[in-house]
């Protein structure tokens, strides 16, 4: 079982959130996965002082930044497609807002990076899984809802699920621990940290998503 996991760079402010991505890579290897890694071949929005919570002079590449997590071996979303993998887990951090989309700046009219785009489009219309965390679902949403209602959750957060209810998906409320499962497309879904409040917590409802995914792809 091949899982593309799509990573939006390194640092939950700024790029993909560590302990989110951390706790996919140990639940799809529990799940019996391997695991592809996945980034955009651009620059980041911005760099952010994790420390400090502000911006800083610089410039980080995404796919570079990525490796950071999964030690090094990650491939370019242009450079792969569907037929490399059994499914697609996107993990959460303000990197999927500002990086793969500009939805922490536009809302629902954000505009998604190109090779993103097909990436999670070619999953789809190869009809298979998708699993998307903390943020990420607004993401999905925004390349799925023209085609179809997807049912996704991102926990609680009025904002951002009125977000994905615009971009023609519909939003289902869940706690930290649980998950949203969309088996007509194949879609599951889990806050993360949109609703927190630890790694704990967090990993719970992200194990969940992967053995899901995994169950749908098999």
């Amino acid at each position: 079982m091949k899982i593309g996991y799509l990573l939006s760079g390194c640092g939950f402010l700024d790029g993909a959130e560590i302990q989110e991505a951390v706790s996919g890579l140990i639940a799809l290897q529990q799940a019996g996965a391997t695991v592809i890694p996945i980034a955009p071949d651009v620059a980041q929005h911005h760099v952010v002082d994790h420390q400090k919570g502000e911006p800083q002079d610089g410039s980080r590449q995404v796919l570079i930044e990525s490796a950071r997590i999964v030690r090094g071996n990650v491939t370019a979303c242009k450079d792969i497609d569907a037929d490399a993998m059994d499914a697609l887990v996107i993990a959460g951090g303000f990197g999927v807002a500002k990086n793969l989309c500009d939805l922490a700046f536009k809302g629902p009219d954000c505009q998604v990076e190109p090779s993103v785009v097909k990436l999670i489009e070619g999953v789809y219309a190869a009809r298979k899984p998708i699993g998307a965390m903390c943020i990420a679902p607004a993401l999905v949403a925004k390349v799925l809802g023209p085609k179809a209602n997807v049912k996704l959750t991102i926990g609680k957060d009025a904002d951002t699920a009125g977000a994905i209810q615009a971009m023609g998906c519909t939003h289902v409320e869940c706690d930290v621990h649980s998950i949203i499962v969309d088996e007509t497309h194949k879609v599951v879904s889990t806050p993360a940290y949109m609703l927190g409040p630890g790694p704990a917590d967090v990993f719970e409802g992200i194990s969940k998503l992967c053995k899901e995914v995994v169950k749908l792809a098999s």
